[in-house]
């Protein structure tokens, strides 16, 4: 299965967008050298942009389409199709199911990790759209009622 090339880091795209300066950007490379962590949850953290603004630049980066979740509705049966463990370890939840391709609103749409193992897991091919990770977080309390995996 083909996957997008990544030519951009997030950095690079927030900083072309003028969201950051370079500044901020090595502060957050610093802070993520010394303690790990996504870039763009660094930034938010840090003050220096909104979850929606790099929610905005990782559609930008990666071409994957923008999908607030405050007001979709999720199918419930499909939180069976991924234990609630491996949903808040990426911060991803299944959206919809036709046939055996299985889309997933997901934090970082560029983990390809995290999409290998849902692939692995649900036997279907995995198409992505950005959420912030508080949208998901919500989502994954809402659905997942955190009965564990």
């Amino acid at each position: 299965m083909a996957r997008r090339v990544i030519t951009k880091r997030l950095g690079e795209v927030l900083l072309e967008r003028a969201l950051i300066n370079q500044q901020e950007l090595d502060k957050a490379l610093a802070h993520q050298q010394a303690q790990g962590g996504l870039m763009g949850q660094i930034l938010i953290a840090l003050g220096f942009v909104t979850e929606e603004e790099v929610a905005l630049a990782l559609t930008a980066q990666y071409g994957f389409p923008y999908l607030p979740l405050d007001n979709y509705e999720i199918d419930a049966g499909l939180t069976t199709l991924i234990p609630e463990v491996i949903a808040r370890k990426y911060y991803l939840i299944a959206i919809d199911r036709i046939g055996n391709a299985l889309t997933l609103a997901m934090a970082d749409p560029s983990n390809v990790q995290a999409i290998e193992e849902v692939e692995l897991l649900t036997k279907c091919v995995v198409q992505t759209f950005v959420s912030t990770p508080s949208d998901i977080g919500k989502a994954l309390d809402k659905y997942y009622q955190h009965g564990g995996a």
